[in-house]
């Protein structure tokens, strides 16, 4: 190891070149769920506790269901963007990219779950 120039030391633990733009994301999504759950906690609260008929009857109108189905989408895609960052900082050797890629399977997957959810309830 002595023999090696720092640049060789530091070849494969430099920037991946992406860092900005996975921050600009956490950060966009993070001002788009302080937006989206107050208004989702206000929409849903207003019908929790009512019967199946009622709460269908109000996801079919816009708006509810925009919202429900925007706050589950972006929150399932800052989920994955901060659980990677956690896989990627935590995690080392085969179990990394293991993890990852089930993780990205698992967000997408309840994302796509929940806003079909909502989608059925709309329509």
């Amino acid at each position: 190891m002595a023999f090696l120039t720092d640049r060789k030391r530091a070849t494969g633990m430099g920037s991946a070149r992406s860092g900005t733009e996975h921050h600009w994301m956490m950060m966009v999504t993070s001002v788009a769920l302080l937006i989206l759950i107050p208004v989702f906690v206000f929409t849903f609260g207003s019908i929790l506790g009512s019967s199946y008929e009622e709460v269908l009857a109000y996801y079919q109108r816009p708006l509810p269901a925009a919202v429900a189905a925007l706050t589950i989408a972006i929150g399932f895609f800052h989920f994955r963007k901060g659980v990677q960052t956690l896989i990627e900082d935590y995690v080392h050797g085969v179990a990394r990219k293991g993890l990852i890629i089930a993780m990205i399977c698992l967000s997408y997957g309840a994302a796509a779950l929940g806003v079909l959810s909502v989608l059925r309830l709309a329509l």
